[in-house]
């Protein structure tokens, strides 16, 4: 029963060695943990407040990057647009070179065919010209063959003549 009720002596004792014990804690124990704890609350707070500029940066970041995203974008659609613009301008181009080439080649073409055909024309009169020569020779030889018809020839032709 004496644990259960203690006696004045263990209580007196008890309470002479708890304040000891508190003394010693209070002089050498607790400005190193309040230190420790207050060294341990600080860095808690500095790398609190690092986390928060470093999340204030991250949104920084973060802006920026949707910034430079959308600048981007932009110059991206721009380029594109830029380049459809000269592809649509080179086909412009090239075809109004192909229909001038073509306008080119029709026009050779047409002056080609007319010469060809002026040629024709002029190889057509000089066979038939040819043809009307061998024609009149053939006729000629056949009607000068007696000489009364060459001198008869030869008078009407004189008559027709008319010298003035």
């Amino acid at each position: 029963m004496e644990l259960i009720k203690p006696s004045f002596g263990l209580i007196f004792w008890m309470l002479i060695g708890f304040g000891i014990l508190f003394f010693i804690l209070a002089k050498f124990a607790w400005p190193v943990i309040t230190k420790g704890i207050a060294s341990r609350n600080q860095k808690i707070q500095d790398q609190l407040d690092e986390a928060a500029k470093v999340h204030a940066e991250l949104e920084n970041l973060n802006v920026k990057h949707e910034q430079m995203l959308a600048e981007a974008k932009a110059e991206r659609d721009s380029i594109l647009n830029e380049a459809r613009a000269i592809s649509a301008n080179m086909k412009e181009e090239a075809k109004v070179a192909a229909d001038k080439e073509a306008q080119t080649i029709i026009e050779d073409a047409k002056k080609a065919i007319h010469f060809e055909k002026m040629k024709a024309m002029t190889d057509v009169k000089n066979e038939i010209a040819n043809l009307s020569i061998e024609i009149a020779e053939k006729v000629m030889k056949e009607e000068l063959s007696d000489k009364e018809k060459q001198e008869a020839l030869i008078q009407k032709w004189v008559k027709d003549c008319n010298l003035n």
